[in-house]
């Protein structure tokens, strides 16, 4: 494996930020996932903001990736199989806008891409996507307990059935993207 110390950003929102989270740790090329909001208008929120709904944020992980390891277009591609982006602000029984299906793109060429995606994981799915793109917004870390969260806290509940089986699809699913 072929590490150049070269790192790129991806913004993606997927749902709950320990899902999406959980699965990117485990991402052969990704340097680091830290889960957080953007997208919204009240500056430095809490996670109790943001779960009123009321500040505009969605819960989004923010990748840094070796784009020499693995590119943009694959990272999209695990997003679009670890969520589903075809239920407007909610996944599963998670509902609200904090909870969209989102991809804030850093550049053109990002923005390019995401398009592209899009429109090939259109023909995947049975419904429309309704996956918000939009261009990168002011990130604000979440409180350190959410931080690696699936790893700290694999048996409670809500990673034990919902965030562990969404881990195992991509394993499954991606063998080949395994750190």
């Amino acid at each position: 494996m072929t590490i150049t110390g070269a790192s790129e950003t991806a913004v993606l929102g997927g749902g709950c930020f320990w899902c999406t989270e959980a699965v990117y740790l485990e991402v052969r090329g990704v340097q680091k996932v830290v889960s957080g909001y953007t997208g919204g208008q009240q500056p430095e929120p809490t996670y109790e903001q943001v779960c009123s709904g009321e500040t505009g944020h969605a819960e989004v992980i923010r990748v840094e990736f070796d784009p020499a390891v693995i590119g943009y277009r694959e990272l999209l591609e695990i997003f679009f199989t670890i969520h589903d982006p075809t239920t407007l602000n909610r996944q599963g029984n998670d509902v609200g806008t904090q909870y969209r299906s989102v991809i804030y793109y850093q550049s053109a060429e990002q923005e390019a891409t995401a398009r592209q995606v899009i429109a090939e994981m259109a023909h995947v799915w049975d419904a429309p996507i309704v996956t918000e793109l939009s261009p990168a917004q002011p990130f604000y870390q979440a409180e350190d307990y959410h931080q690696n969260y699936f790893a700290q806290h694999p048996l409670q509940g809500y990673c034990a059935f919902v965030v562990a089986p969404k881990v195992a699809k991509f394993r499954k699913t991606y063998t080949k993207y395994l750190k």
